[in-house]
């Protein structure tokens, strides 16, 4: 591997420093990671704001449309890795000034389940937000089910005119509109030439024989619809027109935004080779060329290949796709400059962490659950080996160390919130850090059923058993909505829902209660596990799932056990 960099550890918040640095009129951080930026500007002005985020490596794809007539914040995460909710939530504080915030990037997992998160975070602060997915890779999904593609390159056009209708003024309703409105009139297709080399890795992501191509490539290196001899750029070019052209039905007349984009390693010069037919094809149908953007808008590292996005316009969508813009990479017409900094060498942090950013609730007799938690969330690490044995047969491993890590988390977190912290406050505090100390599908979903547990407690003046099961009804819910797992499928929902139940039906003292709770859950996890799971990534394995405990659910039940043992 040859990468000019210092070490793999410090990559993203060497990067991230140095942009800050080199760009200290157009954009401050807002966490004091580095994490999340905005513009210089953001929050001001009464405008909706408009957020982004997603994986490093992409470069200038999320942190490079941050400037005035794009986007207004932006969470940076790990290299091909979702931010933390926590980050998405700073970057959203500091864009609101009233107006709300759109939340508008990439559909992948991990960054659907923390930003939703950060929304749930947001919500519980006041600030409305809304979403919209990018979904413009053509092959990624057939076309009834796209509204499951991969987002893409062609998530930059919907930076370019949501941003312009956030500059004009438009409401937050509008403003969301007008980016799904461009995300539907949107597709990309892309080829692979060479693979990208994680820096933490080493390694490339896939292979490639000499002189083969991969068409269809995700921006991660996931394969493609195609892969086979290396064709001429017609021949490529004409493979993305009749996918693209199949779903895009235009006429004479008709106008269009066209962007030939190179993945990291691939020379202009061929990307122009693409135009070149692009525009033959398109010219000859009598379809107008309104805008052309030839270049490298989202990358991939060094992978070599193209990539080409095609938005059909509408009078509204021309309107706002010609108005300026201007971030560190992204330059278009007058856009006003936007506020400078005063220190250079020191980013200022506006926004405030969850935890700092209202008066913490307390309550007369609060009972034991803080306590609880601070022992708990102590001794939980000690299962990380089996836990990250038991994802490793089902998944990819990294449970042991999500929850290792999340519990260390909230443990602080927890920590610092006084004795007599209303329940409401610590659910809140814990899912926060639980989502933030290892962004993951698996912490984003419990964190964010946390969050929901604490807005069931909002009103409550009480934490006893009913409080205690409704908090967990809560939680459960939160995770079927965002996860769509069922009851059966074999999943962490399948404990929690026992648990909800046992609390709600049963009677007794709390230590029967408890002791019927911890039964119930083992004996819900050990029947699972004769089962074939699902829902996530152990339902790829398929029918090997079967005789395999469900990791999620040991987790809960390892939790439950160790409360229990703490009672």
């Amino acid at each position: 591997m040859k990468k000019i960099i210092n070490a793999p550890a410090t990559f993203v918040d060497e990067v991230v420093e140095g942009l800050l640095l080199a760009h200290p009129d157009e954009l401050r951080a807002v966490s004091p990671d580095n994490r999340a930026l905005v513009r210089a500007d953001a929050g001001t002005g009464g405008k909706v704001g408009i957020v982004t985020g997603g994986g490093s490596g992409h470069m200038p794809l999320f942190l490079g449309y941050v400037g005035r007539g794009l986007c207004s914040g932006v969470a940076v995460g790990n290299v091909f890795s979702s931010p933390s909710a926590e980050q998405m939530y700073a970057a959203t504080a500091a864009s609101d000034d009233g107006s709300g915030v759109l939340y508008l990037y990439g559909n992948y997992g991990g960054d659907v389940y923390n930003f939703d998160l950060a929304g749930d975070l947001a919500a519980s602060e006041g600030i409305t937000t809304t979403t919209v997915l990018g979904t413009d890779d053509i092959v990624s999904a057939p076309a009834e089910k796209a509204d499951t593609r991969r987002g893409v390159a062609g998530l930059i056009f919907a930076y370019k005119t949501a941003g312009a209708s956030a500059e004009r003024g438009d409401d937050l309703e509008k403003v969301t509109e007008i980016a799904q409105r461009t995300v539907n009139r949107t597709r990309t297709m892309g080829v692979g030439l060479s693979p990208t080399i994680l820096p933490a890795a080493g390694e490339p992501t896939f292979t490639l024989d000499e002189g083969e191509m991969e068409v269809g490539i995700g921006i991660h290196g996931e394969p493609g619809q195609h892969r086979g001899e290396l064709e001429s750029a017609d021949e490529i070019t004409d493979r993305f027109l009749a996918e693209i052209l199949t779903e895009i039905k235009l006429t004479a007349g008709d106008r269009v935004v066209v962007l030939v984009n190179g993945l990291g390693a691939t020379p202009l010069e061929e990307l122009y080779l693409i135009y070149r037919r692009v525009h033959k094809v398109l010219t000859d149908r009598g379809v107008e060329i309104h805008r052309k953007y030839i270049g490298e808008y989202a990358t991939s590292l060094e992978m070599a290949g193209a990539s080409l996005s095609i938005l059909h316009l509408d009078e509204e969508l021309a309107e706002l796709i010609d108005a300026p813009a201007k971030s560190p990479f992204f330059q278009q017409g007058a856009a006003e400059t936007t506020v400078p900094q005063t220190n250079l060498n020191q980013p200022r942090v506006t926004s405030k962490t969850t935890s700092q950013s209202a008066q913490i609730r307390t309550m007369e007799e609060p009972g034991r659950l803080r306590e609880i938690l601070l022992a708990v969330t102590e001794r939980l690490p000690r299962h990380a080996d089996e836990l990250r044995e038991l994802d490793s047969a089902l998944g990819d491993g990294d449970l042991g160390i999500t929850v290792s890590s999340g519990a260390a988390s909230v443990y602080q977190a927890v920590k610092e919130l006084p004795v007599d912290a209303h329940p409401a406050e610590i659910f809140k505090a814990a899912g926060a850090a639980f989502s933030s100390a290892n962004p993951s599908t698996f912490a984003a979903l419990l964190g964010g059923g946390l969050i929901a547990a604490a807005q069931s407690l909002s009103q409550s003046n009480t934490f006893d058993t009913s409080e205690l099961a409704s908090a967990v009804r809560a939680l459960t819910v939160r995770i079927q909505e965002r996860g769509g797992a069922q009851v059966g499928d074999k999943t962490v929902v399948d404990v929690l829902d026992a648990v909800g139940r046992t609390l709600t039906t049963e009677e007794g003292d709390q230590e029967t209660l408890a002791n019927s709770t911890m039964r119930t859950a083992q004996a819900t996890v050990e029947e699972g596990a004769k089962r074939t799971s699902q829902r996530g990534r152990a339902a790829w394995v398929g029918e090997r799932s079967a005789g395999h405990r469900d990791p999620g659910s040991v987790a809960v039940l390892r939790l439950i056990e160790e409360v229990v043992a703490e009672l």
